[in-house]
């Protein structure tokens, strides 16, 4: 890809609420996108999809995603297909995203998985700032290479950033050389997808509600073919989290799926309504 020029592409998205309609607007530079917004479970939630039209990132590309929710506004965002972050030959491919929710509102992260490529060299990097009684739950996965098409990721580096500001912060890098890490019972046990489901609020959260929370994702993982490779804890009062490991994306994603759903009942008495691109 020598020669190649690099994607600098940004969005900003901004939820409010208006008339009792949680309402979306942006402004992006580059080739990032939002598409209609749209409405399945009525006026309280906007559903959005976010689109790279190029699909992937090598070195030097940037994806740069700000996003504000009012307060009492309810935004949710997906995406129509995986982030691929490709072979670099030219440094650091970066997805970055920094999310403010104000008080009283709800933010649903919810994008398709990222895959990251034999020789990457790539950068995820989350932030969820949220103020007092905000609430959201977003999720993070990602596979390690094409195991269906016999292409291993066993070179190259992820880096992973996931962070609410003061409450919880994970972060590591994945190199494909670390054997000790990709194939060991003290990391990955030779699984090639990792995921992370989390309900996190800007309160300390009811010990009722976390049990609830956890005896819901408990439920999900009792059922779930990664019962052995996933669990469910609360590391903060203000945080629960859902881990798991799984061979291939298929599992993990139907896994945090349900247990999104079981939470969105539980947590705000909301159905579990996919995105329409889901059914696709």
């Amino acid at each position: 890809m020598s020669g190649r020029s690099t994607w600098h592409a940004s969005l900003q998205l901004d939820y409010t609420l208006a008339s009792k309609r949680s309402v979306a607007r942006y402004l992006h530079q580059g080739p990032l996108r939002i598409l209609q917004s749209l409405y399945p479970e009525g006026d309280a939630v906007c559903h959005n999809v976010l689109v790279h039209p190029p699909s992937g990132l090598v070195g030097g590309d940037t994806l740069d995603m700000q996003v504000t929710v009012a307060s009492g506004a309810h935004g949710l965002v997906t995406t129509p297909g995986a982030t691929r972050f490709y072979r670099s030959e030219a440094g650091l491919a970066t997805q970055q995203v920094h999310a403010r929710v104000e008080t009283g509102a709800r933010l649903e992260w919810l994008p398709l998985e990222a895959i990251a490529y034999n020789q990457c060299d790539a950068l995820n990097h989350a932030v969820f700032d949220l103020a007092p009684g905000a609430e959201m739950m977003a999720w993070d996965i990602t596979a390690f290479g094409l195991p269906a098409a016999d292409l291993p990721y066993v070179q190259g580096r992820f880096r992973q950033h996931l962070e609410i500001p003061g409450v919880w912060l994970e972060r590591g890098t994945l190199n494909a050389e670390d054997t000790r890490l990709m194939d060991s019972p003290l990391g990955l046990a030779g699984q090639r997808c990792m995921a992370t489901l989390v309900f996190a609020a800007g309160s300390a959260l009811a010990d009722e509600r976390i049990e609830r929370a956890l005896a819901c994702a408990r439920d999900g993982l009792e059922a779930s073919e990664l019962r052995l490779t996933a669990g469910a804890t609360s590391p903060h009062q203000q945080v629960i989290v859902l881990r798991a490991l799984a061979p291939v994306t298929e599992p993990a994603m139907h896994l945090l799926r349900k247990v999104w759903a079981a939470w969105r009942q539980e947590m705000w008495g909301l159905q579990g309504t996919y995105p329409r691109l889901w059914h696709v």
